[in-house]
């Protein structure tokens, strides 16, 4: 028999009930290249604190719209974060758009389990070495670095570890604050 899911430790903020700080961030979300606010995310713990959401989002759309990396790259970093977090939310939430983006169904599955994608291309192959080595280290070998740089440049590999800092924000934020995906939605990952 399943485990229940544990409760989300934030409640949800009704409309009628925000703030002005918190509608300005919810407008600014909605507004922005997301087009919505989807409340039981990141967005809606973020309401919670809004100075400190809106920055936060702002950072993300960067990371997640505005980067030289391609959309296919970018959503493949996202996925290896939700996975070595375990983020639940995150991976319900992103693993469909990688697949939009081009990430073979395979690498997707792959990368669920925990395993190194060995048939993805090798950008694909390059970008998941970078990402484990520098969550398991705190660094990246030289050897490392230089097959993502000639991948990326300069610009590219700054970027990319913005984006794996950001989704780890996202991914800590999620587990802490137990961000539900739909009860009728498997979880992507065990309950520990």
């Amino acid at each position: 028999m399943p485990r229940k899911r544990p409760a989300p430790r934030l409640p949800t903020i009704a409309e009628e009930n925000m703030t002005a700080a918190q509608r300005k961030l919810r407008d600014a979300i909605a507004s922005g290249p997301r087009g919505r606010l989807i409340m039981n995310g990141p967005f809606g713990c973020f309401l919670h604190a809004p100075e400190y959401g809106d920055a936060a989002q702002q950072l993300g759309a960067c990371v997640r719209f505005r980067t030289s990396l391609p959309p296919r790259l970018s959503e493949f970093a996202i996925l290896t974060t939700a996975q070595t977090w375990r983020a639940q939310y995150e991976w319900f939430a992103h693993a469909p758009i990688a697949a939009r983006t081009g990430v073979a169904p395979q690498t997707i599955r792959d990368l669920q389990a925990g395993r190194r994608p060995a048939r993805a291309p090798a950008d694909e192959r390059a970008l998941y070495d970078f990402i484990k080595e520098l969550y398991r280290t705190r660094r990246v070998a030289d050897a490392t670095y230089r097959r993502v740089h000639k991948l990326l440049g300069d610009a590219g590999v700054v970027e990319l570890v913005g984006i794996l800092g950001y989704y780890s924000l996202i991914s800590m934020t999620l587990n802490v604050f137990r961000a539900r995906i739909p009860d009728d939605a498997p979880l992507p990952f065990a309950e520990r």
